[in-house]
């Protein structure tokens, strides 16, 4: 799907809404224990070394953004990928850095690159 240009109001305000979302290292972390398979929030907690209600507060969040989704398994709620393409953006973000890192490394050393 191409992206309207110039990108309308609307779809900039939802855009900048979901990067607002992943502007908090610790939903990140969450996103990445999620990346092995659903998980209830004691065991992400537990796993982030964090508690039950800052992981609960930041899935809300994550769930409200439709980044995850969750089921309930008896008397468990587990927790889940919803939209894999998260994913993808973070390795775009990543290869962005690693060249940044590049660049600075580059420049520190004296070396020029072009």
């Amino acid at each position: 799907m191409a992206i309207p240009h110039p990108i309308p109001d609307p779809l900039a305000q939802m855009i900048a809404e979901r990067f607002k979302v992943l502007g908090e290292p610790m939903r990140i972390r969450i996103l990445d224990h999620l990346r092995d398979g659903p998980r209830a929030v004691g065991v992400l907690a537990d796993e982030l070394g964090t508690s039950q209600q800052n992981v609960s507060k930041h899935l809300g969040l994550l769930h409200g953004a439709g980044l995850v989704h969750r089921e309930r398994r008896g008397n468990a709620v587990l927790y889940g990928i919803a939209d894999q393409g998260v994913f993808d953006l973070c390795e775009h973000v990543c290869g962005g850095l690693e060249r940044h890192l590049a660049e600075l490394r580059s420049l520190v050393s004296g070396e020029v690159t072009r």
